[in-house]
């Protein structure tokens, strides 16, 4: 019982902290700068998806095939990759939904885009399952544990500032942003909470989460950001934004030169 209120506290402190720390950088620094982070929030979407995601759930299978005795097939990079095509596809059917009832719903004229949800959506995901990753650290040691909950919490303050800016840049309030945010960031503690009791349940089934996860950022990115990028014509502006996607991507490469526990 105490390994769970360990894995609990971590999980809801290192999702919080997270979240705030990011925000209040946001918010001081960068709001000034919105339609620039914008960039910004692709190449750490994109950096994301393919430097952590996506090696991450191969990684998963791999670790579970060494543990039964077998060996890593083209089969399984196949399935992993076709539930990737699944939830792009998903994602896409989703966002027309939720274009169709914004068309067809009378009298709401929010402003608001369906990227903000799926950001949302996406991230809920990967908070679960950084919070099974914390449980799985908890339930070998505590120090341990402690330790996976700081390098999360490093690795997420620039993913959660991208989500931040993203959520503005959808039409989001301020604190509408941060509560969505924040909801999405308790996921974790469920993901925590399901690694403690049915970890091997979980374990079998956090390839295909990670790939989801990764189809939702790389769908934001690429169908919803991007083309929102293209409406600058001058040189500078355009200069800017190869500058802040590449800074994007930099972050995310930077948190995985930082000293991970052993």
């Amino acid at each position: 019982m105490e390994t769970l209120l360990w894995i609990i506290g971590c999980t809801a402190a290192g999702g919080a902290l997270s979240l705030l720390l990011a925000a209040a950088l946001s918010l001081t620094l960068l709001m000034p700068w919105v339609d620039r982070m914008v960039s910004y929030a692709v190449g750490a979407l994109l950096g994301v998806a393919f430097l952590d995601l996506l090696p991450g759930a191969l990684m998963q299978v791999r670790y579970l095939q060494l543990k039964s005795g077998t060996v890593l097939q083209g089969g399984d990079a196949k399935a992993l990759f076709a539930v990737m095509l699944a939830g792009v596809l998903a994602f896409f059917l989703l966002e027309k939904a939720a274009l169709w009832r914004h068309f067809h719903e009378h009298g709401t004229h929010s402003g608001v885009k369906p990227s903000g949800m799926l950001i949302i959506v996406g991230d809920g995901f990967h908070n679960f399952v950084d919070g099974v990753a914390i449980a799985a650290a908890f339930l070998v040691d505590v120090r341990l544990g402690i330790g996976t909950t700081l390098a999360i919490i490093a690795h997420e303050i620039p993913q959660e500032l991208g989500d931040f800016m993203i959520l503005i840049d959808a039409g989001y309030t301020r604190g509408r942003a941060l509560l969505y945010n924040l909801l999405s960031s308790l996921t974790s503690i469920g993901g925590g909470i399901a690694g403690y009791f049915v970890l091997g349940h979980v374990q079998a089934a956090l390839p295909y989460v990670l790939v989801i996860s990764a189809a939702s950022f790389i769908y934001i990115a690429i169908a919803d950001l991007m083309p929102d990028l293209h409406r600058t014509n001058d040189s500078r502006g355009k200069a800017w934004q190869v500058a802040l996607i590449a800074a994007g991507v930099a972050t995310v490469t930077a948190s995985h030169l930082l000293p991970l526990p052993h």
